[in-house]
């Protein structure tokens, strides 16, 4: 199998387990649910993407081709994950207490309707800039150590 491709599916992996505990020290629960969410402490798209361009780099040089376009699609990904992912999921978070408050003026109001959504929008989609730096630590960690214990 590809080895670049098996060390950015093991950090992505890494970190999506590695949400277990973060939740479990923060909350005092153990949320499975973690395992499959996006969002959260660490990021796991940057634990991968930071781990396929440390992968890489360690390989085949910092001036490489696919170096290059690795480093710069792990940039946009990151990038996306504290802005427009992590925006949508603020106004997420707006939008269902909106949702909740239509709600009761509508039990206020006798004759008004108001169709509650079935579901509730998600909101936790980004991440916070310290949860991309934790991924992309963690990533360059598993890619430096899977270079690593490939040359043995």
């Amino acid at each position: 199998m590809n080895r670049a491709l098996t060390t950015a599916l093991l950090a992505l992996g890494t970190a999506q387990a590695l949400k277990l505990p973060w939740t479990w020290m923060r909350t005092g629960r153990w949320d499975w649910s973690q395992l499959t969410e996006s969002g959260g402490m660490p990021s796991s798209h940057s634990a991968g993407v930071s781990a396929l361009a440390a992968y890489i780099a360690c390989k085949r040089g910092v001036s490489a081709l696919d170096f290059a376009v690795s480093a710069l699609f792990g940039g946009i990904v990151m990038y996306d994950a504290m802005g427009i992912r992590r925006a949508a999921g603020e106004i997420a978070v707006e939008v269902n207490d909106l949702d909740e408050q239509v709600e009761r003026l509508a039990e206020q109001h006798p004759g008004a309707y108001h169709a509650r959504r079935r579901k509730e929008l998600k909101e936790q989609l980004g991440h916070l800039p310290r949860e991309v730096l934790g991924g992309a630590l963690l990533g360059a960690a598993v890619g430096a150590a899977s270079y690593a214990l490939e040359r043995r």
